[in-house]
């Protein structure tokens, strides 16, 4: 980290008082830095993992800082499960207001002509049909309220390619369609749906990358216009203004949040 440099994003203040979030992927990197986020501006906070334990963690941590939080172990690409989530989170805090599906995957890069199908059918299943269970029952919930709003984690591979690496491209590029034509179905009801595309960003995912799969974060940093991976905090804080209040007039949107990336 170049020196003088922030190392937290300065958070604006939002009053999520009364309110109630779910956060999936929820118990570390992205997902954990949005789920603190979502407790320090006041909402209680359902903390979805498929590690039930890093998610109780956290919980725990939250609450003894005086926070309403819950940790809750699912894997999202079993629906069932993803249904009891939401229903556990509304009976412990009556309603659900904002949620923000995080969960993802990302397997080492193959070749397309040899990626085996269970390899394509895991990250489908975490990536896409994650999304799918998540949105269906947080919008049964957010339907009968008659509000709510939902941010969708897509990616930089949800705009662009990436060579080795077509079958989570297109998970995330999927990512992009089911939130626009959700938001387009949901907008006349009260219930926003919008989606962020994080670039590179400092997380135990990418740190997995860097030490086993051959990223090279010194070439990706180096094709960045603001010249650093971004941070946990940096996504957390798009995630928060796109759930409150403040992004009132906006859905249906895909927001790069990646340092310039996409703008080249």
């Amino acid at each position: 980290m170049a020196t003088g440099e922030r190392e937290h994003v300065v958070m604006v203040r939002y009053d999520f008082s009364g309110k109630v979030a779910l956060v999936t992927g929820g118990s570390a990197g992205i997902g954990a830095a949005a789920a603190r986020a979502f407790a320090e501006a006041g909402a209680a906070v359902a903390i979805v993992d498929v590690d039930g334990f890093a998610a109780q963690d956290l919980a725990e941590q939250l609450t003894a800082e005086g926070h309403r939080a819950l940790g809750l172990p699912c894997d999202v690409s079993d629906e069932v499960r993803v249904a009891n989530a939401v229903d556990v989170t509304v009976r412990s805090f009556g309603r659900l207001d904002m949620a923000f599906n995080n969960a993802g995957i990302m397997l080492p890069p193959v070749d397309d002509a040899d990626e085996p199908a269970n390899a394509f059918d895991k990250i489908v299943a975490v990536n896409l049909r994650g999304v799918w269970a998540s949105m269906k029952y947080e919008l049964a919930q957010m339907r009968r309220q008659g509000s709510g709003s939902i941010v969708n984690c897509s990616s930089l591979g949800g705009l662009v390619g990436g060579a080795g690496r077509s079958t989570y491209h297109a998970t995330k590029h999927g990512v992009l369609g089911q939130t626009k034509s959700a938001a387009l179905q949901y907008g006349p009801v009260g219930i926003r749906i919008n989606a962020i595309c994080p670039g590179t960003i400092d997380t135990p995912m990418v740190a997995r990358m860097t030490a086993s799969d051959g990223f090279d974060a010194a070439a990706a940093i180096a094709q960045v216009p603001i010249g650093r991976i971004g941070r946990a905090d940096e996504i957390a804080a798009a995630v928060l203004w796109l759930a409150s209040d403040a992004a009132s007039y906006v859905t249906g949107v895909a927001l790069p949040v990646d340092g310039g990336y996409t703008a080249q």
